[in-house]
């Protein structure tokens, strides 16, 4: 196969399980620096950029080390094997297109199915890949009866939030039957991020991985790995009794929720790339009166059960590794409402990457990783041939109910029988594991090298103290007479019926105001105890005004307004840096001098720890108005968000990009 200067193969396929093999040399022949992927369990390939013989003499190299037993694996029935090819010169950006058709589709998951919202019937979606300086056009059409916008979470879009996607932030919502065309280009970022539906709760089941390699001829700032594979961990809401899920319609149980002024029903099932795994139980387990161990159990699983029961093939992702090879795992939480722990039995990880940004290699047996954020990590194929669980659930240290189920996958040696019963890890740590945590977070410290800089802004033009409050509005209709509301600085944010995007460039009045409080309107004791009364909050479509160029430092401090928790949150169009970290009330006079401004993290979701703060610092040089809330999708739709109007700068290479012909219309 000999590559082109000027075309690269795209096939958009399934990324339920890929490995990529190294060296590449002996996959794809003359090809300079190609990377294959082998996926099993191929939807759909709906867009294609390459001649058909290169695209063939792929296929038939795919094929033949199919036939020869690569990529094989027990646990799933059937493979169909596609093949994705990307490759150019070095120093050449290329082009990549894909198709996004957002449709219904019958998924079936705990020995039921139901019609769900999905990208090319997939689900999880579909996996964008692409190389840093590739120019993205990714064209959405919308078949179903909700409108729809896509969020490609992490990428900062410079100078463009026409194509960052959040509905009514920066592009009105693409509309039954209507198609958009993001068009974006990939500057300065390489490493895993992922795109949801940025609209009601869609992103449910409407998201995937987003994979970005380094610029041509680049290595990986760490040992190369022999192979990859992403793990995208997501949550089945409302299954309250493991049927009721793929009965409901998420936002009918939503709106309902609302409606009553309170939280919806939560979610009975955590998946690892679309599938919950064996221990839970469905109904043909319940028929033989038969069920798997909850974890932590060390209950023997019986074999004959494992094998028989049909449900284990598509509820079980399983990855197969090889003994002595190293392998990079790309992990996503697209969970709504849930930060996850996850461990791999008798394996450590060392973490590499935090949200596509290179860290100091850290190993742990464990990691935390909140809804928004990624994380890379190296495992090592070291033990025993065998049969590993990896697991995750659910890190909750407030007193708030949570789904605390284990979602489990299966590390699968080469060559070992799947009668093996697999084993669980004895590390993952407790629900309620606040010192994991910390620990965990305080040892992720920015690469900071010559190549890969930290540049930490020093000087601080612009500081800004929000409080995290949850509160009680009146609401007639509702149970007790109000509605859970959340707030920043005792504002909840309403959501305009205009982009604030386009009122912001066409100068359209009326849509929000820039008089966002820079403090909350009155100080006290905001982690002391809990505060029941008074919790009537404002409303308002309230923004923040920055001048193009300042740098900003901003504190977020949980309150115990109804309760403390931990909050992630996500600012869309930048990356930050996480300075400082602590418990407790954020103290002005003493904590800046404990900031870390050599190596801090650098990320686009931050955890702010339950009943505690969290500093981070940016330089607001990305112009246009971008979207700051928390990431659990039910504290969003309390209205905990707000945004951030990034001035122009002082020549139109500085400022908004003009809005693109096709952009929707509300």
């Amino acid at each position: 196969m000999t590559a082109s200067a000027t075309t690269s193969i795209v096939i958009l396929p399934n990324h339920d399980s890929f490995l990529v093999p190294r060296p590449l040399s002996s996959v794809v022949g003359n090809c300079f620096q190609c990377r294959a992927l082998f996926i099993p369990e191929v939807v759909a390939i709906p867009a294609v950029i390459g001649s058909s013989r290169q695209i063939q003499a792929g296929v038939t190299t795919v094929m033949r080390m199919a036939s020869n037993g690569s990529s094989s694996h027990a646990v799933y029935t059937t493979f169909v094997l596609g093949f994705l090819v990307f490759c150019f010169l070095p120093g050449e950006a290329a082009i990549k297109k894909y198709q996004f058709n957002v449709q219904l589709k019958n998924v079936s998951r705990l020995c039921h199915a139901k019609p769900i919202v999905t990208v090319n019937g997939q689900f999880p979606g579909p996996t964008i890949y692409v190389r840093e300086g590739d120019r993205v056009l990714i064209n959405v059409t919308n078949n179903v009866h909700y409108n729809i916008s896509i969020h490609w979470h992490g990428l900062k879009q410079y100078r463009n939030g026409w194509a960052d996607g959040p509905a009514y932030i920066t592009q009105c919502p693409i509309q039954t039957g209507k198609s958009y065309v993001y068009n974006f280009n990939v500057t300065g970022q390489r490493g895993t991020l992922w795109w949801h539906a940025h609209i009601l709760w869609l992103r449910a089941t409407v998201y995937g991985a987003i994979v970005i390699m380094p610029t041509q001829g680049t290595p990986y700032p760490f040992p190369q790995p022999d192979l990859e594979a992403n793990l995208v961990l997501g949550e089945s809401f409302n299954a309250r009794n493991f049927r009721e899920w793929w009965h409901a319609d998420v936002e009918k149980v939503v709106k309902q929720g609302n409606d009553m002024g309170l939280p919806p029903n939560m979610s009975d099932a955590h998946t690892i790339n679309g599938k919950p795994g064996p221990l839970f139980p469905c109904s043909e387990k319940r028929k033989n009166n038969l069920d798997y161990p909850r974890f932590p159990s060390r209950q023997v699983i019986a074999s004959d059960i494992y094998l028989t029961n049909k449900s284990h093939v598509t509820d079980t992702y399983a990855l197969e590794v090889e003994q002595g090879k190293t392998y990079l795992l790309r992990i996503v939480n697209a969970a709504l409402n849930d930060e996850l722990f996850l461990a791999i039995s008798n394996h450590n990880m060392t973490v590499v990457e935090i949200d596509a940004v290179y860290v100091k290699p850290y190993s742990t047996n464990a990691i935390i990783i909140g809804p928004g954020q990624t994380t890379n990590v190296l495992v090592h194929a070291n033990q025993p041939p065998g049969r590993y669980f990896l697991a995750t659930r659910t890190f909750m240290d407030a007193p708030i109910a949570v789904d605390n189920k284990t979602a489990t996958a299966i590390l699968q040696y080469k060559n070992v029988s799947t009668t093996i019963v697999p084993t669980l890890p004895n590390h993952l740590p407790a629900q309620n594991d606040s010192a994991f945590v910390l620990n965990y977070n305080s040892n992720l410290k920015s690469l900071n090298t010559p190549q890969f800089p930290a540049n930490v802004p020093l000087k601080v033009d612009r500081r800004l103290f929000y409080t995290i409050g949850l509160g009680l509005n009146p609401c007639p209709t509702c149970v007790n007479g109000t509605r859970l509301s959340a707030s920043l600085n005792n504002i909840s944010f309403v959501m305009p019926q205009t982009a604030l995007l386009q009122a912001h460039y066409h100068g359209i009045k009326g849509v929000f105001t820039t008089d966002f409080p820079d403090h909350p309107p009155k100080p006290f004791n905001y982690t002391g105890l809990p505060l029941t009364m008074n919790l009537k909050m404002k409303q308002g479509t309230r923004v923040s005004k920055l001048k193009f160029n300042k740098t900003v430092e901003l504190v977020l401090q949980d309150t115990n307004l109804l309760s403390v928790e931990s909050h992630p949150f996500h600012l869309h169009g930048y990356n930050f840096f996480v300075v400082g970290t602590g418990v407790g009330n954020f103290d002005p006079a003493k904590d800046p001098a404990k900031y870390n401004l050599v190596d801090p993290p650098e990320r686009n979701t931050v955890g702010v720890p339950t009943g505690g703060w969290t500093a981070i610092r940016f330089k607001a040089d990305n112009p246009g108005v971008w979207f700051m809330h928390c990431h659990l999708e039910l504290h969003t739709g309390w209205g905990l968000k707000t945004a951030f109007v990034v001035e122009d700068g002082p020549s139109s290479h500085l400022s908004v990009l003009p809005p693109p012909k096709d952009l929707p219309t509300c």
